[in-house]
């Protein structure tokens, strides 16, 4: 393949560095390592990195009994990625396709589609998901990528802990905290489709207990372009700032955090009108370790998001959200965590002719409540966890999640874990509320109040293993059984309107693997792929006739391969080579790119480094329908400098 030949042959070329080049690195090393900021981690170190997503609190990835992934912040630096979006094609399980210069299809094991709807997203600790439609809108979801600590990617369902709506999966962006940012980053960089970008940030000290940082940063991003050439005229523009702030109480058990963003941006451009979107959020957190194994949190944040699409509709939504979580040694063998929650919701939307979504004002209240046991067993060699989620809703009343894990350890370089759980997708305002017009004005789609929660059966299995020092690997296997997911059912008689209902089903299955190799002491390989199929059914009385295209369209493979390489006098040559197979209805061909990143570190505080993206096609589809319209990705190249100081 090509591709693949590229990226040997930059890999052979740095291979062949003299000795006497790789000689002056080593000196160099000690060097680098004096500069945390930059310091990579041993594959042994990345397999014993604490996750806190699977069980809401700290633990090991290798122990982990779930499908569970991690991008690092050294992963995010090498790759050259711009935006969070981007960040998350690092986990080959994931599909990752853009479809316009705002809109991202995001998806764990199938249903992709630009309003994604079974994949819970958190920032530090504050769920984003709209419950407009039970997703995301990804091109509001930013922070100043240098500060971002870890990304922990779960795949498969999380609903025991996380509730409704993790279904398929949990993305957990985690930012470093303040004391770890402190000082002062320039960021800065322009190329021909990441047309122009910035940061600053500094970080101080609270007294002598705490720590602060604050930040600002905007980006200027091209257009993507039509199959035909023509130029799609949807750029984006946003800037955004925020602040966050970690101090610890005078009794030392007790942590305090507050953290805030705000942010303003528009896709389009600027001789018409197009979508305006601004927002804000507060949050803050107080915690108290109690002992090694003992402790609770209370967690409190308001969020205020606003977007207004011409023709379309207009929408402000304010969200207030409590939880508490209590977590304790019960017994000798017994690991015990405990919370409640509490989220209200208040939205008001404009219609346009084109959609509505009555009534314009309405209030959604979610309570919740959970419950998990961790069991060790045979000396701490097999874990089993149980546990369950109650949650409270308006529109189907009570939603049980619970879910069954063991995690079984034979030795210290091995684990094979498994679970059986139970999650919901609940409802929301596109399911009930949701009118789509005609040109001439005719109701064509609307939701119904009687709309019940779509369901979720998942067997997963998984292996870890260390065979060598250098050398992990990590596969998973599951298979899925969804009932009454969304169907769109005409009007007996007369056709339209056409009602949203439950008389979808499906069985999904599917194998992923990731290998992570340290070549050599400056030579780091990643691989991973997914494979997914998936079967899919309607009730006897069903009369849709979309086949069930409109809940997602999923390739069957993806493959990924990266590479990240040191090079003499403070180089870095990383590559990023990706195949996405085709995607069946709306037909999308498969694809093959290509990154490339050049990185100097000229001195301790100063890196420059110069990134080609998507380098083997001028441009290329990766959703939406065929035709001249469809929107394409390009390729591009920018440069960028950062200075910490």
């Amino acid at each position: 393949m090509k591709s693949a030949g590229i990226l040997i042959a930059c890999l052979v070329l740095a291979a062949g560095v003299p000795a006497s080049a790789w000689d002056q690195l080593d000196q160099e090393e000690e060097v680098l390592a004096s500069a945390e900021e930059l310091k990579g981690l041993s594959i042994e170190e990345l397999m014993e990195i604490d996750v806190t997503s699977v069980t809401r609190r700290s633990a090991s990835l290798s122990s982990a009994a779930a499908a569970i992934s991690v991008i690092t912040r050294e992963d995010i630096r090498r790759s050259g990625v711009t935006s969070l979006p981007e960040a998350l094609r690092l986990v080959a399980t994931l599909h990752v396709a853009r479809f316009d210069g705002r809109t991202w299809g995001i998806s764990a094991r199938g249903f992709n589609i630009t309003t994604a709807n079974k994949m819970l997203v958190l920032i530090d600790g504050r769920s984003v998901y709209t419950p407009l439609f039970s997703g995301v809108f990804w091109d509001v979801q930013d922070t100043l990528l240098e500060d971002v600590d870890r990304i922990e990617v779960i795949r498969g369902p999380g609903a025991t802990l996380w509730g409704a709506n993790a279904v398929n999966g949990v993305i957990n962006i985690i930012t470093r905290p303040a004391g770890d940012t402190q000082g002062g980053l320039v960021t800065a960089g322009a190329g021909n489709e990441e047309r122009a970008f910035g940061a600053v940030r500094y970080g101080g000290a609270l007294g002598k207990r705490g720590h602060y940082r604050a930040y600002a940063k905007h980006f200027d991003r091209d257009s993507l372009a039509f199959a035909d050439g023509r130029d799609a005229e949807d750029p984006m523009k946003m800037g955004q700032g925020g602040f966050r702030a970690d101090w610890q109480g005078a009794g030392e058990a007790d942590w305090f955090t507050v953290q805030g963003d705000v942010y303003r941006g528009r896709v389009g451009e600027p001789t018409r009108a197009d979508t305006d979107v601004d927002g804000g959020n507060l949050l803050g957190r107080w915690s108290r370790k109690t002992s090694e194994s003992s402790g609770m949190e209370l967690q409190v944040y308001w969020d205020n998001t606003y977007r207004r699409v011409p023709t379309v509709f207009e929408e402000h939504l304010d969200t207030w959200d409590v939880d508490f979580q209590h977590q304790l040694r019960a017994a000798e063998r017994h690991n015990v965590i405990w919370g409640l929650g509490y989220r209200y919701s208040r939205d008001r939307v404009s219609d346009s002719p084109a959609l509505a979504i009555p009534p314009p004002r309405r209030t959604l209240e979610l309570a919740s409540a959970f419950l998990q046991d961790e069991i060790s067993l045979a000396g701490d060699r097999l874990r089993v966890t149980v546990g369950s989620k109650v949650e409270h809703n308006q529109s189907t009343g009570f939603e049980i999640q619970p879910s069954v894990r063991f995690a079984w350890t034979p030795a210290d370089d091995r684990t094979l874990w498994g679970a059986v759980s139970r999650a919901v997708r609940t409802p929301t305002r596109f399911d009930e509320d949701l009118v789509f017009f005609t040109t001439g004005g005719v109701p064509f789609i609307r939701g119904s109040r009687d709309f019940e929660s779509e369901e979720l059966l998942a067997w997963e299995l998984g292996y870890r293993w260390l065979p060598l020092r250098d050398l992990s690997l990590d596969l998973s296997a599951f298979y899925h059984v969804y009932d009454e997911l969304r169907s769109q059912e005409p009007t007996p008689g007369t056709v339209l309107p056409i009602v949203l209902a439950n008389k979808l089903n499906a069985e999904t299955w599917g194998l992923e693997g990731r290998a992570n190799w340290q070549a050599s002491q400056r030579w780091r390989v990643y691989f991973g792929w997914a494979l997914f199929e998936n079967d899919l059914s309607f009730d006897p009385d069903s009369r849709d006739a979309s086949g069930g295209e409109a809940e997602g369209n999923d390739p069957d493979y993806r493959f990924t391969l990266r590479s990240q390489l040191d090079l003499p006098g403070r180089f870095e040559l990383d590559g990023w080579l990706r195949t996405v197979g085709e995607l069946p209805s709306p037909e999308v061909p498969d694809y093959t790119e290509l990154d490339l990143r050049l990185g100097w570190r000229a001195t301790d505080v100063l890196e420059l480094s110069l990134v080609g993206q998507n380098l083997l096609h001028d441009q290329h589809p990766e959703f939406g329908p065929p035709g001249p319209a469809r929107r394409e990705v390009e390729r591009s190249v920018y440069g960028k400098v950062l200075w910490r100081f």
